[in-house]
């Protein structure tokens, strides 16, 4: 059973398996994606974002950011949720890439004329070889049957899940910078009926 005392222990654990998988992005793929939002947002294009499972919720909170900066942004399979067209992005998080309404998905997105980003710790995976960007998250994999060097304590996909939503705050932040967006001007598309 763990103690008390053990607890800022295994924080700083997680806090180092985090440090060293965002470190080990290639700053490269994040930029590539930043342009891509920043250009489907210069034609007025929408972004839709979907995951699945824990995944999901990191690109949920991903979607309400881009909204608060102004982006015509949707979570797939909310009732809300328009249409995907010709010139719009479909951005998946998914640490395998195998995920089979996902995989679905990223194709659907493809015959439609859409572009596909991928965040996953799998670039060579199914949904990564439809992707236009591929962002290679290092962290280990939930299945850990798959030779994967990467180690954690955390249990399954918690260590991609963290990483993810760190990634994609980065992103908002460079999306911010880009398009000289400020934090007064997000909060002025706050949630205002709480």
């Amino acid at each position: 059973m763990t103690t008390l005392t053990e607890i800022p222990a295994l924080t700083r654990s997680i806090l180092h398996e985090l440090e060293r998988t965002v470190k080990s992005i290639p700053v490269e793929e994040i930029e590539r994606l930043v342009g891509q939002i920043a250009e489907t947002g210069a034609r007025a294009g929408r972004i839709f974002v979907a995951g699945a499972g824990r995944s999901g919720l990191m690109l949920r909170a991903f979607a309400m950011r881009l909204m608060h900066a102004g982006f015509h942004a949707y979570v797939v399979g909310e009732a809300v949720t328009p249409g995907l067209q010709a010139g719009d992005l479909l951005i998946i998080g998914s640490g395998s890439g195998e995920t089979g309404s996902l995989v679905h998905m990223a194709a659907k997105a493809k015959k439609l004329g859409a572009s596909v980003a991928l965040a996953t710790v799998r670039p060579d995976s199914t949904i990564g070889q439809m992707a236009d960007t591929v962002i290679a998250v290092p962290a280990a994999a939930k299945e850990r049957n798959d030779g994967s060097a990467t180690t954690t304590i955390q249990p399954m996909g918690s260590l991609f899940e963290q990483s993810l939503l760190l990634l994609l705050d980065t992103v908002v932040l460079c999306c911010m910078d880009r398009l000289g967006i400020d934090s007064a001007a997000m909060f002025g598309r706050h949630a205002n009926l709480e």
